[in-house]
């Protein structure tokens, strides 16, 4: 089959001779043949090696997103079954597949599209024209694929209502693919039950990056009086409550997600335990502070404080201030879990800005665990390590005596 040309420059696409899967507009030398916007094309070297195949958008600075690395390859419907089965398979392995993120975009070498399962319903998101094409044969063959693990799927929504589709020259859209169905989705992760809004609730519905880095707060937490800070629908502060904590505060500054977390706790039997607050947390804290509360374990799971290079000083000063007021809540010898979401917040610079926050107040701070996200959210080393953004440590918090 014939497709246009992409030759890179020479000296270019380094990233991607190393693993990566983005080809940018200044790294493109020539564009020769007859192509639309989405089509299939071969990339080339300056020299004429050939490198791999994949979709081109030129509305886009990610101009092409590779599918493969072989010359003769055909983006075809046993190509796409080969890359949903390995997806699910690599779940299969090492995820529990009750709920998990099924494709990963370019870790899956499924470049710009992600898919969540909750229970029997899919969540999609497509955020590239070319994968947007796909994206039908994608979800029709992910279902038989379930099916033949005794998974019948009711329905499937999609959430593809980011802004980056604007780059790509697309329209957001948000709706059900196929059948309407009931977009409350119970679910239950760690042994904790969950009503997930996959229509109205953020990115997908819920954050199953984090399973495992809640689960590790188990031991922590049991018997302990703790505050869990950036709630959202209560995730770390039900695994607290489950995990047998005797007192669990949860704040967070969306009323929707506070009573989301409200509507939680009971579906858990945990509301005379664990109770929410609606408020923002950067002013709560010193008015905590100012009341002289302590809390054996407190939890920090911001969103993203930056999503851009131009931000990151600002995201740096947040941070910072955050670790600072929720380590002075902390009893001395007590516990702080604390994370970043943000890809430009690298771990380097993350763990720079907690060690200064501590050295500001004057704590000591034992490192229990480092983590980062579960492995249904897979980190594909590459040239710009694209598929690692999540940090989560968990520290003892001591006095310096």
């Amino acid at each position: 089959m014939e497709s246009a040309i992409v030759k890179i420059k020479k000296g270019e696409a380094r990233a991607l001779k190393a693993g990566g899967m983005w080809i940018f507009d200044n790294e493109i030398d020539t564009i020769t043949g007859d192509f639309t916007n989405g089509d299939i094309v071969t990339v080339e070297d300056f020299d004429g090696y050939i490198l791999g195949r994949g979709f081109i958008n030129t509305n886009s600075k990610i101009t092409v997103r590779m599918m493969t690395r072989k010359k003769d390859t055909e983006i075809n419907e046993e190509f796409i079954e080969m890359r949903v089965r390995n997806a699910w398979e690599y779940r299969k392995t090492t995820s529990d597949t009750h709920s998990c993120r099924v494709i990963f975009g370019e870790a899956d070498f499924l470049p710009g599209i992600v898919v969540d399962k909750f229970s029997d319903v899919l969540v999609v998101e497509s955020l590239a024209l070319g994968i947007d094409r796909l994206k039908p044969l994608i979800l029709e063959t992910l279902k038989r694929i379930l099916k033949e693990d005794g998974i019948e799927i009711r329905g499937i929504y999609e959430r593809s209502d980011a802004k980056v589709r604007l780059q790509e020259g697309m329209e957001r859209v948000k709706g059900f693919i196929g059948e309407p169905f009931d977009t409350k989705v119970e679910i239950v992760e760690n042994g904790v039950k969950y009503l997930v809004d996959v229509e109205d609730g953020q990115k997908t519905g819920f954050f199953l990056d984090q399973k495992y880095n809640r689960l590790a707060m188990h031991p922590i937490c049991k018997g302990k009086r703790v505050l869990d800070c950036f709630t959202h629908t209560g995730s770390f502060a039900l695994n607290a409550g489950i995990a047998g904590a005797v007192e669990v505060l949860g704040v967070d500054a969306s009323e929707l997600g506070v009573a989301q977390a409200t509507e939680n706790a009971r579906l858990n039997n945990l509301s005379d335990r664990v109770t929410f607050q609606c408020a923002d947390v950067f002013e709560l804290l010193p008015e905590l502070e100012k009341k002289g509360e302590k809390f054996d374990v407190v939890i920090l799971d911001p969103p993203a404080f930056t999503k851009s290079k131009n931000s990151l000083k600002n995201a740096v000063k947040g941070y910072r201030e955050i670790n600072l007021r929720g380590m002075k809540l902390v009893k001395d010898g007590g516990y702080l879990a604390t994370c970043s979401c943000s890809h430009f917040m690298t771990p380097e610079l993350f763990t720079k800005t907690i060690r200064e926050a501590a050295s500001n107040v004057h704590k000591r701070l034992r490192q229990v665990e480092y983590r980062t996200q579960a492995a249904d959210h897979p980190i594909l080393w590459t040239g710009d390590d694209t598929s690692y953004y999540l940090k989560f440590y968990i520290f003892q918090v001591c006095d310096e005596k």
